[in-house]
């Protein structure tokens, strides 16, 4: 793929349809990227999928037949994430099980399917962990052990396709989204919890897929000044 041909290219972003993966579509596109949104929600867009990431499947023919529509793909983003809170006892085995399906097994399925396009622009993977991906919390062993596995994923990818395709893990800390809503008051952040924004998040992956061939930035930790989850 020469030089047009890449900047032609789609970057792809799952969970774009709220949160994070909203902000960083947003950004990319400010950027002058075309974005395709993958998102269990449906969108009334024209570069928006609906689609579960959980069903891994159907996640990669899906990646496959976007790659092949839209002539590639120049970067993937794997924004998409869920939790299900609660002691491991009080979790059902389907949502605790939904829960790595989304965040490890869909990121997994995503790189997997979008690696042979990215290898012929020269593209980059961004995965999405959390500072829950780096240090264990209470009741929380289902997000945990996706983004410890996540983390764990991403470090081994950048060793395997060092010189190949540019590997980047993105470590947020908590961020003013919906992720919270819903939840059980004694799983929500308190009311004096300071939040990121994740627009000042999304920025910093424009900011990586802007850097040329050969230049990585492996890891981006990004928290408030007052973080407890993190170091």
């Amino acid at each position: 793929m020469d030089a047009l041909e890449r900047e032609r290219a789609p970057v792809l972003v799952s969970g774009g349809a709220s949160g994070l993966g909203a902000a960083i579509a947003a950004a990319l596109r400010k950027e002058g990227e075309t974005v395709v949104v993958l998102d269990r929600t449906a969108l009334d867009d024209p570069d928006a999928v609906q689609i579960d990431v959980s069903d891994t499947a159907a996640t990669e023919e899906c990646v496959r037949e976007l790659a092949a529509e839209r002539g590639g793909l120049s970067a993937v983003v794997t924004a998409a994430g869920t939790d299900a809170c609660g002691a491991l006892d009080e979790v059902s085995r389907a949502a605790w099980e939904r829960v790595i399906g989304v965040n490890l097994l869909g990121t997994a399925a995503i790189v997997r399917a979008a690696l042979p396009h990215l290898e012929r622009s020269g593209g980059r993977i961004v995965t999405v962990a959390s500072t829950l991906g780096l240090r264990a919390l209470s009741h929380a062993s289902a997000y945990c052990a996706s983004k410890f596995g996540v983390v764990g994923f991403t470090r081994a990818l950048a060793v395997e396709l060092a010189g190949r395709v540019g590997v980047t893990l993105l470590i947020p800390g908590g961020m003013q989204t919906a992720f919270f809503d819903g939840r059980d008051p004694r799983y929500r952040p308190p009311p004096e919890a300071e939040l990121l924004d994740p627009r000042d998040v999304a920025r910093t992956v424009a900011f990586v897929l802007r850097q040329p061939r050969g230049c990585e930035i492996r890891e981006l930790v990004i928290t408030t000044s007052r973080e407890t989850s993190w170091p």
